[in-house]
């Protein structure tokens, strides 16, 4: 994944995540995310993978700094809400997806889902959150 993703103070949640049975299929929001200090990821996840149904979830870490990330990421947010799939999204990300669900939303994390978000300020609530789906 990009050093620049930022989970806040939640940390690294992949693990927490792997840990609650969630799969994850990294979607490029560009050539710039492949490729990091020499190492390349390989998106698994395409944005019509959203609209076709395959993908449960979008996770959506903070660090998007330049205007084309942020638009990137809005898109995949937007598509995400159109086709009723849950969000979770962290640090600078919450308010990202805040937007995007016209929600209120102030925390480390946050889990969005038909219109409402559910904070989640501690590895307790994102796994709280992510058992009960």
């Amino acid at each position: 994944m990009r050093r620049d993703m930022e989970f806040g103070e939640l940390g690294d949640v992949e693990g927490a995540l792997r840990a609650e049975g969630v799969g994850l299929a990294p979607i490029s929001t560009g050539d710039a995310s492949l490729v990091t200090g020499g190492v390349t990821v390989l998106a698994t996840a395409t944005a019509n993978d959203i609209v076709e149904g395959r993908l449960r979830g979008l996770v959506v870490p903070g660090g998007s700094q330049d205007e084309a990330s942020l638009a990137a990421v809005r898109s995949l947010v937007d598509l995400a809400r159109a086709n009723d799939l849950l969000v979770i999204a962290f640090a600078d990300g919450v308010a990202v997806a805040a937007e995007s669900f016209g929600v209120a939303a102030e925390a480390h994390g946050a889990l969005f889902k038909a219109g409402k978000a559910t904070l989640l300020n501690e590895r307790a609530d994102l796994s709280a959150a992510v058992s009960a789906l």
